[in-house]
């Protein structure tokens, strides 16, 4: 793990401010840290941003902030201070990529509209990140992922059929927001190699987490049909479940397409199910679901998961044992993979986090810095992206903005 960017990186020579704070924001900036561009964080002076105070500490650093923060410099500014803004566009207009995740509006506050920006900089690409967008009736809202799951219908569709709604175990608006801000940051950057220009890109975890219902809204308007919580059940593909074992260990499995379905029943020794009229296909096994579980139930409580597991990789229907964090630590095939990274801590030693989750023949992202310290690299910034001596630093200081 190196110190600096390596040169065959994909995003060599990008340079990217990142005002954010939390989750979407700072998990973007890494991704696109990973990928090599020169990532430079901008936290207020007074703690810096809200996700170096949130979770367990280690060594005074959150895992919340170190699991989103790698492969960037941190810049300590007073965001309110006139100095600290006019230092901000300054850093704006040799920028490629500025990311924020203020409050719709904030950012023109401070001066630093994309009108003036890119009057500076008119190549720079401009990703906004919120809870509902910059316009519209519920621009002002609040957001945080809960409630964008809330508000978008995830969590209706989450949970026991007998019970109340519930979150999805991990931030999947405010992640799946960080992937489509990266992406449209990206096109961005493309389409400026044509026109010579950047351009606002907005991501919302509202409009991300919408875009998960695939079929709902249209099964709502056009059909009627209007999905609530299954639990563990596919809402199309029978059986698909988790199923426990004669050991005690819980199994998922998803046998639901008609190939599928014959292998699993000649696997639990009942071949004879695919003849049986409530089997025999995946609209018949969809409306007799109950009663396959059932038999599947009886098997499964019978036969130890290993065996389960054996059986049906053996024959190629998807199964896998439902994890817990320390098996998830222990797979081989993630080790193999080299998907835990352990990255250094600002105070030394290192932390396990997940590595980047994508793989490029000619241009790999890697993790080659760890998160940092808030405002460790002020004056290297200033001087790399500024250009500014000791003595033009020691002024800013000494104005009490950085």
């Amino acid at each position: 793990m190196s110190s600096k960017t390596a040169n065959n990186s994909a995003l060599i020579g990008i340079k990217i401010l990142e005002l954010s704070r939390y989750i979407a924001g700072p998990f973007c900036g890494q991704v696109l840290g990973d990928l090599g561009a020169d990532v430079v964080k901008v936290e207020r002076l007074d703690g810096g941003e809200e996700g170096r105070r949130v979770g367990e500490m280690i060594d005074g650093e959150t895992l919340f902030f170190l699991g989103a923060n790698r492969n960037k410099r941190s810049l300590s500014l007073d965001f309110r201070h006139p100095d600290g803004q006019a230092l901000l566009r300054r850093l704006a207009a040799t920028a490629d990529i500025l990311i924020e995740n203020f409050r719709p509006g904030t950012l023109e506050k401070m001066g630093c509209g994309y009108d003036v920006l890119s009057a500076a900089n008119p190549g720079l690409v401009l990703v906004r990140i919120s809870g509902f967008g910059q316009e519209g009736p519920m621009a002002s809202h609040a957001c945080f992922d809960g409630a964008a799951q809330a508000h978008s219908g995830i969590m209706t569709l989450t949970g026991q059929a007998d019970g109340p709604p519930t979150m999805a175990g991990v931030f999947v608006s405010d992640y799946s927001t960080a992937l489509y801000a990266t992406i449209a940051a990206l096109a961005a950057l493309q389409a400026r190699q044509t026109t010579g220009r950047g351009q606002v890109v907005e991501a919302t975890l509202m409009d991300s987490a919408l875009s998960m219902l695939t079929t709902q809204i249209a099964e709502s308007q056009l059909l009627g049909i209007d999905h609530t919580r299954l639990g563990n059940r596919d809402r199309y593909l029978a059986p698909s479940h988790c199923f426990k074992s004669r050991d005690g260990k819980w199994v998922y499995i998803v046998a639901g397409n008609d190939h599928h379905f014959a292998r699993f029943a000649e696997a639990m020794g009942r071949p004879e199910l695919t003849e049986d009229a409530r089997f025999s296909s995946f609209v018949a096994r969809n409306a007799h679901v109950a009663e396959l579980e059932t038999i599947i139930d009886a098997w499964g409580l019978a036969t130890d998961a290993a065996d389960i597991l054996d059986r049906l990789h053996a024959v190629g229907v998807p199964c896998e044992p439902v994890a817990e964090i320390p098996d998830v630590i222990a797979n081989p095939q993630l080790r193999h993979r080299g998907q835990i990274a352990d990255v250094p801590h600002p105070s030394g030693g290192t932390v396990p986090v997940p590595a980047p989750a994508i793989r490029m023949s000619e241009t790999p992202p890697a993790v080659h810095r760890g998160p940092p310290a808030l405002g460790a690299h002020t004056d290297e910034v200033l001087a790399d992206w500024l250009g500014l001596g000791e003595d033009a630093i020691a002024r800013i200081r000494a104005s009490g903005c950085i």
